[in-house]
């Protein structure tokens, strides 16, 4: 009796490893297949997306930031892969301008869209001030991820800015103003989707434009006066004063902006003269 138990419990016993091993067998398997086996195994997404016909699906997988800029009618878009690359911009005031940019022709195709801005590694958008953001960013969204899966160029024949390179006619003092502008005030201001341009400087004024979501920032002016005259001033003592450059197509977004301020202020008025009409005096016969 007691040889029988034991010769069950030796069985038991042997039984009870081969589960291990068999156990520790399925394991290295899975894991060896999950790391290794099933990707292969796997057609890959470019293969599984043209067996069902659906090659749009590959330009969805780019994941786009958004980010607010100081000017609430400009949003900037970053694709998270170099735009122009570092220290490059190029600035889109109107559709006239977008011959050279296939992805700037796309973007201004977007109803409410008013100028396009390329930066190293970001899109700045700027709308009408009477569209609204939540059916342009959609569209934008779907342009710039399609775009970029084409492989496409961004620039067809333009150069982007080259305005702070310094050249073997600059004197000392717009040398100086050119490495402020691209050390210091430069990489400040695209951070907010916009960009500054040297214009030039001539008798202690230096001339700036401004583009991309600081084109038509209402604190744009502060910015100048209270932030790059600063500086420049402060390094450089030759500096009286900064002024801003405008446009053709400037001087239009700017004349019809106070068009549209009068229009609204004129609103705001008529009310409060309608509920406080004058007092009709009645003469008595």
């Amino acid at each position: 009796m007691s040889r029988t138990i034991l010769t069950a419990f030796r069985n038991f016993h042997c039984n009870i490893k081969n589960v291990n091993r068999i156990t520790c067998s399925i394991t290295s398997f899975r894991q060896n297949f999950t790391s290794n086996d099933w990707k292969s195994s796997m057609l890959s997404k470019n293969d599984l997306l043209k067996s069902c016909n659906y090659p749009q699906v590959l330009s969805r997988s780019m994941f786009i930031q958004t980010q607010d800029t100081p000017n609430p009618d400009s949003l900037k878009f970053m694709p998270g892969v170099d735009v122009l690359g570092k220290g490059n911009t190029y600035d889109f005031p109107s559709v006239s301008a977008a011959h050279c940019s296939p992805l700037a022709k796309l973007l201004f195709r977007i109803e409410g869209v008013r100028s396009v801005f390329f930066g190293a590694d970001f899109i700045t958008i700027s709308k009408n001030e009477d569209a609204e953001w939540g059916i342009i960013k959609a569209e934008v969204f779907a342009i710039i991820m399609d775009f970029f899966a084409s492989g496409l160029p961004i620039l067809n024949e333009a150069t982007p800015n080259s305005d702070t390179q310094i050249n073997e006619d600059d004197d000392e003092i717009v040398m100086m103003i050119k490495e402020l502008l691209d050390s210091r005030i430069r990489p400040t201001v695209q951070e907010d989707g916009g960009d500054i341009i040297f214009m030039g400087y001539e008798e202690g004024v230096v001339k700036l434009k401004m583009q991309g979501s600081c084109s038509s920032c209402p604190s744009s002016i502060v910015t100048l006066k209270n932030g790059v005259q600063n500086m420049l001033q402060f390094y450089i003592p030759e500096v009286q004063a900064v002024e801003q450059v405008y446009d053709e197509v400037d001087k239009v977004v700017l004349s019809e902006f106070d068009k549209l301020e009068k229009k609204m202020k004129l609103k705001e008025q008529a009310p409060e003269n309608e509920a406080t009409p004058p007092n009709i005096q009645v003469k008595k016969s």
